[in-house]
């Protein structure tokens, strides 16, 4: 009995960690645009539309405590995190073109911040991915074991 609630409070916590990443990831990117002024790229607007539905599908989960989530979040996050791989390494790999050329609005290889050398706006969405990956992951491999 004491295990089964030790699962039941980490599958709890891993939902709300999941959701939580992701909200703080959408308030970041509409902080950076919204208030830093920043305007989005067409690859970070692909990234934005695989992490928004995720903090209303994660927020739902985590209310409801629903176990089978991953099966809608991992689609999302693992195209969000690939997009973000492009685009990251469309930033930083000299002579890198990506998929197609950006013709109109901010080029996708700008970078609005570069902190320590590194970090940049996709590698940021690229972590909030990766670790709400990470949870979805564990969540269905815990599933699964049961």
């Amino acid at each position: 009995m004491e295990e089964t609630q030790t699962e039941s409070r980490i599958s709890s916590l891993l939902l709300y960690g999941a959701w939580f990443v992701s909200l703080i990831a959408m308030l970041g990117s509409l902080y950076f645009s919204e208030i830093e002024g920043f305007i989005p790229c067409e690859l970070c607007w692909y990234q934005r539309i695989s992490m928004y539905p995720l903090v209303l599908i994660l927020g739902i989960a985590t209310f409801k405590n629903d176990l089978q989530v991953p099966r809608y979040v991992l689609p999302l996050s693992l195209l969000g995190g690939s997009i973000s791989v492009l685009h990251y390494l469309e930033q930083k790999v000299p002579g890198f073109g990506g998929i197609k050329p950006c013709v109109n609005g901010v080029p996708c290889s700008s970078e609005y911040i570069n902190w320590m050398g590194f970090i940049t706006i996709p590698f940021l969405a690229l972590i909030a991915f990766v670790l709400i990956t990470i949870a979805m992951l564990i969540l269905a491999l815990k599933k699964t074991d049961a």
